[in-house]
């Protein structure tokens, strides 16, 4: 299983990015996929997370209203578009993907529940 995520760059405030991940190695439509961020001397976060058909979706409050994720199961690709970027979306973001059944609470918040993960793309807003 890989994952390769790209589309990161350097973005004015207010600004639009769109991040790919791409998927190989693996049946893409049986793995739930997140994104998750991680800015300069802080944790992991999650960020957003889409379920295997894309009928769920969830997105950390930080970002509902302006990041919305998507995937396109015959592409093996999912989308994190990204529209009014603030200075503090500043982060190298990662994908991560699993197929296991998990019926806790919010268990797509937590970044251990995920087995695979892609190198990470660079996030800067800055004017």
């Amino acid at each position: 299983v890989q994952l390769q995520a790209s589309g990161g760059g350097l973005v004015q405030p207010g600004g639009s990015l769109r991040l790919s991940c791409a998927a190989s190695g693996y049946t893409f439509s049986s793995y739930g996929v997140a994104w998750f961020r991680e800015a300069p001397g802080k944790e992991r976060e999650f960020v957003s997370m889409i379920s295997t058909s894309g009928d769920r979706r969830y997105h950390a409050d930080s970002v509902k209203g302006r990041f919305t994720i998507s995937r396109d199961n015959a592409k093996n690709t999912v989308y994190l578009q990204m529209n009014r970027l603030k200075p503090e979306d500043t982060a190298v973001y990662y994908c991560a993907a699993d197929s296991s059944v998990k019926t806790y609470s919010n268990w797509y918040r937590n970044r251990y529940e995920y087995a695979y993960w892609g190198q990470g793309t660079l996030v800067t807003v800055s004017s």
